[in-house]
């Protein structure tokens, strides 16, 4: 077959039991990942066989495509560690924890319960480097492999063990200061029916706060469904009602989390990176005193930072972008604005839960409320618009639009102003971000690019 382009920005992903999301592409890519993975060292990690860790959320689809792809990595002679429903970042930690070779979480994160997807781990907890996925996509295709075929003894065995959620709980309680507690807090869960539904109210009941949890009844069809940080304003009342101190709300696989005050205000990530990135500068904890934000973040976090003897390095949209941009500065907290916060000192990927434990040790310590907390900085107004398209041709070929953008620019960027269009790495969408210092105007050319884009791809 010729060579596809499966992978995206984060993994394979795309609408269940339609390729590349099926059963028959998801054993090709077991096969291929276990023959990557198997050799990339001779030595399996565990000094036994080599092995796969293989979670899932909470989706219809997970079924077939755990069963599938796990047969294709124990074709291949490795063994498969079977760990359930499980956050993306518990994947990822209990893939370190158990020393196996690589982790796999099949999941399609904050999209509809129909879709679903395939992200890869390394040993180390780290998503895969661009080379070794593009490995796996080749294998995937040119049947190289399909004369490798152990037999007998040689076939992997599969093994499903019962305490990942118990590891991953204990893991996220030790982001958590040792000696405190959350004694006395009123906290509103919002699980998304999704992968959290049991570990994040576990944690923080462990930790001691009075927890009402809602949407943790998945059912394989109704997760991240008017719900979660999608639609954090069940959140946000629940709040209100119940008189709590902050309100928590993951997507479906809990690698994000976007929060509410106690006033019923939303807290993004934006905010998130504000108060933990001033926090960790005043503790001296903030390595190079640099946060890593997204293109998409609010300029107004940078004039913060900056003010507080810090700076603010942009990388492209993704945790995986930011992420990257970690690593080759050696830098230990980034995130975007969307929820995706990453504390390197305790995870190698974005970890709602954690992160939520970081602005409750800081709520704590300094004894304030959140709604305190969030004054820390001044956001300039945005405007980030989404537009459904049918296709993706580069931006610079639609007619009259580098125009329309050079245009906009020209009025929005004095005073410090943006104007960013992009088309989303996961879903079919063109992403139309306007940052200034005018709220009217970010609308009229908002509404101006946007009727462009609608006649020309529009869905």
């Amino acid at each position: 077959m010729p060579a596809k382009h499966i992978f995206g920005t984060d993994g394979v992903r795309g609408t269940a039991n339609i390729e590349p999301v099926t059963a028959e592409t998801a054993l090709k890519l077991g096969r291929a990942a276990a023959h990557v993975f198997k050799n990339l060292e001779n030595q399996a990690r565990g000094r036994g066989r080599h092995r796969i860790v293989i979670g899932k959320d909470t989706r219809l689809s997970g079924y077939m495509l755990e069963n599938a792809i796990s047969s294709g990595i124990l074709s291949m002679g490795v063994d498969v560690v079977f760990i359930g429903p499980l956050p993306t970042p518990g994947v990822a930690y209990v893939t370190r924890s158990l020393r196996a070779d690589a982790g796999i979480v099949i999941t399609a994160s904050h999209n509809p319960y129909a879709d679903n997807g395939i992200k890869f781990f390394g040993a180390d907890g780290y998503k895969l480097a661009d080379e070794i996925e593009a490995q796996i996509e080749n294998l995937v295709f040119n049947g190289e492999i399909e004369s490798i075929r152990p037999i007998a003894g040689e076939i992997g065995k599969a093994v499903r063990i019962d305490d990942a959620l118990g590891r991953y709980i204990e893991f996220s309680k030790a982001s958590f200061p040792r000696g405190q507690t959350l004694e006395g807090m009123r906290i509103v869960v919002d699980a998304a029916n999704g992968a959290a539904y049991k570990s994040t109210p576990s944690v923080l009941q462990e930790l001691g706060a009075d927890v009402f949890v809602f949407n943790n009844a998945p059912d394989g069809l109704n997760i991240n469904k008017d719900c979660g940080s999608l639609y954090p304003e069940m959140m946000c009342r629940k709040v209100w009602e119940h008189r709590a101190h902050i309100g928590i709300a993951h997507d479906g696989d809990a690698d994000r989390v976007l929060l509410c005050d106690e006033t019923g205000k939303l807290i993004d990530g934006d905010d998130i990176l504000a108060i933990c990135a001033l926090d960790m500068l005043r503790q001296g904890t903030l390595s190079k005193n640099t946060v890593v934000a997204t293109v998409m973040s609010n300029a107004g976090l940078d004039a913060a930072i900056q003010a507080a003897g810090g700076q603010t390095v942009r990388a492209s949209v993704g945790d995986r972008n930011v992420i990257d941009e970690m690593l080759r500065g050696d830098y230990n907290f980034g995130g975007e604005q969307s929820g995706h916060l990453i504390f390197r000192d305790f995870s190698t990927t974005g970890d709602g839960l954690v992160s939520a434990l970081q602005i409750l040790r800081i709520m704590k310590a300094r004894e304030l409320p959140l709604s305190e907390l969030r004054q820390c900085w001044t956001r300039f107004p945005q405007l980030l618009s989404n537009f459904r398209v049918r296709e993706k041709p580069p931006i610079e070929q639609l007619d009259g639009i580098a125009d329309l953008l050079a245009q906009a620019e020209a009025e929005i960027k004095p005073g410090g102003g943006r104007v960013m269009l992009r088309y989303s790495g996961t879903e079919p969408k063109a992403r139309l971000l306007l940052e200034g210092r005018d709220f009217s105007v970010l609308e009229r050319w908002s509404g101006k690019i946007g009727e462009s884009i609608k006649k020309q791809i529009g869905a």
